[in-house]
């Protein structure tokens, strides 16, 4: 089984998200498992995509039907709360609910094992930089040596899109 990865801002555009979705049934079909965390955009996006065409995903959520979802995959206090304080620069400021959120990452990086790490992360962040929520799951996955795309990186869509397919053939998806 191949995992990967598909995580981002609330902030990303709808013209992304119109390729994230695409993405997702294209992965989906090729018999890639979604990991994601149904946040609002990106992460909706690429689970949009993966349910278009009945794909396999694994959506881990900080509590029980966040954002609606029906997922049973709720982060757990434990491992997975240690990885993302050992990669949190300001853990020990964060509440409760944001801890939740953090921890979760570790899940979608790395499995409900926290042991099988996903082949890779397609995302979208502001500039392309290590911002917000999904700065955690990029920080966890460079200390895994896992590949990232972030189409955050890219102000034109044709460049985003070619540079995209080159990464996803080298890759191997």
């Amino acid at each position: 089984m191949i995992y990967y990865t598909g995580i981002g801002s609330r902030e990303t555009s709808n013209e992304i998200l119109n390729v994230f979705e695409n993405i997702g049934q294209y992965l989906a079909k090729s018999n890639l498992i979604l990991r994601s965390g149904h946040a609002e955009g990106a992460d909706q996006a690429f689970e949009n995509g993966c349910d278009k065409v009945n794909g396999k995903k694994e959506i881990y959520l900080p509590w029980r039907n966040f954002e609606g979802s029906d997922s049973n995959l709720i982060v757990q206090e434990g491992k997975a709360y240690e990885i993302a304080e050992k990669f949190h620069p300001y853990w020990h400021n964060l509440k409760l609910g944001a801890k939740k959120l953090q921890a979760r990452n570790s899940h979608q990086v790395l499995g409900k094992d926290l042991n099988t790490p996903s082949k890779f992360i397609i995302c979208w962040t502001k500039n392309g930089k290590d911002v917000g929520g999904t700065a955690q799951a990029l920080r966890i996955a460079r200390h895994y040596e896992i590949p990232i795309f972030n189409a955050g990186g890219y102000k034109d869509l044709f460049i985003f899109g070619s540079k995209l397919r080159e990464f996803i053939n080298k890759i191997g998806g």
